[in-house]
């Protein structure tokens, strides 16, 4: 069986925001990637993955045949033969586990699937966001759809708005360059759904809400254009600025334990940290001006590098 690799991807700005129609930026991040594969001897791994996509699949059966339909015959008899999601995406990390999966499913089995090939228009982007939307809220209860779409096109996509999003390209990455955006590992699994039922909540204060435009989305969207037009310098200010905002209004979705590293990169100015996803565990997002300061002043803790700048 010949299936693709899907790839993981960071929304480097956007979490939460984007629910209420700020900026963001999704990149790809080949780093992880996953497949949907059919074992002879299947592992006790692949047999829960097989296990889980019945359940999905049952829920596709299900979803509005206006929007997307599956060749179900197919599927069905590939599930019965044992198909699983091979994937080295850590689950719970907020690199998008879920997205890739459903990104090979409905390559493999849409019918009249928009291919990657076509000329994506935004009418085009908007109907694959819709469609992934609706798949992936399997896993989370309420998917913006776009883990799936940028794992599905491996492209940077730029939201501008709910109904405004586009492929774009990044600056490309200098290697000999000492700032850095990196991945810290907080050894916890995260889980989606209880976090962004927080945040609902949380929606319901009008001082959240206010804060939420007049800050966080404020410096979300500056973040997105200074990185898109690589101005440096307005992108380290803005992303203190987040990081400063996040830990003030956002504290649930931080683990514990990371509240004082969180408080010392802002003082220090040697990182600033930021949600990777929905926080609660999973990864930590971190922009550094030096990424050599920032590794001695992270000692302990596991970091992956993702672009140099």
């Amino acid at each position: 069986m010949k299936s693709p690799l899907f790839y993981s991807k960071i929304l480097l700005f956007g979490e939460y925001g984007i629910i209420k129609d700020s900026k963001g930026l999704s990149i790809p991040y080949n780093f992880y990637n996953g497949a949907l594969k059919i074992d002879q001897n299947p592992s006790l791994e692949a047999r829960k993955s097989n296990e889980n996509l019945k359940h999905f699949v049952n829920y596709l059966s299900k979803i509005d045949p206006d929007l997307v339909v599956f060749n179900m015959e197919t599927l069905n008899k590939d599930i019965k033969k044992g198909m699983y999601f091979d994937s080295s995406i850590p689950q719970g990390y907020g690199v998008g586990s879920s997205g890739a999966l459903v990104a090979a499913i409905y390559y493999k089995y849409a019918k009249d699937s928009i291919t990657v090939l076509e000329n994506l228009t935004r009418e085009k982007l908007l109907k694959l966001k819709a469609i992934f939307s609706e798949m992936e809220s399997f896993f989370h209860g309420k998917s913006s759809g776009l883990d799936p779409l940028n794992s599905y096109l491996s492209l940077p996509i730029l939201i501008n708005s709910k109904d405004n999003i586009e492929a774009t390209g990044i600056p490309s990455q200098s290697t000999s360059g000492k700032s850095a955006v990196f991945l810290l590992d907080s050894g916890i699994v995260g889980e989606t759904a209880p976090m962004v039922r927080i945040f609902m909540e949380n929606m319901k204060k009008e001082g959240f809400r206010s804060m939420l435009k007049e800050q966080f989305i404020k410096h979300t969207d500056a973040c997105v254009e200074d990185f898109l037009k690589g101005d440096i310098k307005s992108l380290f200010s803005n992303t203190k600025q987040l990081s400063k905002v996040v830990l003030s209004h956002f504290k649930p979705m931080i683990p514990k334990q990371f509240h004082e590293l969180w408080k010392r990169g802002i003082e220090t100015n040697e990182y600033y940290l930021k949600l990777c996803g929905s926080g609660g565990g999973g990864y930590i997002l971190g922009f550094t001006p030096n990424i050599e300061v920032a590794q001695k002043a992270l000692k302990d803790y596991k970091l992956e590098v993702v672009y140099h700048f």
